[in-house]
């Protein structure tokens, strides 16, 4: 099994949603950051890299059809050239309302963090970010960056811009699958995600 979709969107750009979408087409399993933290050798495996162990891809998306969302979108470059057949899907939103829900979401779990092992240190903070991921200005430049880099180096015909609400159509359109009945998902809410992590 290889990867088929690969998604370049940074956490908090609908990426749990679009996690859900995949697997209702048939591209699931789909890693994202919650299998990471749900499977400790999933963990294991993830932390080595961002310590910068040499990758094994295959091992660390085994069992995987498709990915999304931090911290495999950080890779997408490198896995662009290594599933060459994979189709991308960027998810995006503006960047200033990606900022509001990043700042109430994942950078308080960050802050709040002591393991400077975890993936939300060492490699969102430290390497997505470069160590200022509370600097508003700084991660919208870093984000608008990453949405730039995607725009210029996956080919138009391989690379879906999926933005916030636009749900079924364009995607299955991209993947070259029937629209479901069932409603896109609508998933990992900044309410939820905070409930999750207890920060309200």
């Amino acid at each position: 099994m290889s990867l088929m979709v690969i998604g370049a969107g940074f956490g908090r750009t609908g990426t749990d949603s679009m996690r859900e979408a995949l697997t209702m087409l048939g591209f699931g399993p789909c890693h994202h950051m919650s299998e990471v933290m749900a499977h400790e050798e999933q963990k294991r495996l993830w932390r080595a890299l961002a310590r910068g162990e040499t990758p094994d891809w295959s091992q660390l998306f085994a069992g995987y059809r498709s990915c999304v969302d931090w911290p495999s979108a950080h890779y997408w470059r490198e896995l662009i050239e290594i599933y060459p057949q994979a189709r991308v899907v960027l998810t995006w939103r503006s960047p200033e309302s990606w900022w509001e829900s990043f700042e109430k979401t994942i950078l308080p779990a960050i802050v709040g963090s002591t393991d400077q092992d975890s993936l939300g240190i060492a490699l969102v903070a430290k390497q997505v970010f470069g160590g200022r991921p509370q600097d508003r200005a700084h991660a919208i430049a870093i984000y608008r960056d990453n949405v730039e880099a995607v725009l210029n180096t996956v080919p138009a015909e391989r690379l879906l811009v999926h933005k916030l609400g636009d749900g079924w159509v364009p995607l299955c359109a991209h993947l070259g699958v029937p629209v479901p009945d069932e409603p896109y998902p609508s998933r990992n809410t900044t309410q939820e995600f905070r409930s999750a992590l207890s920060l309200q």
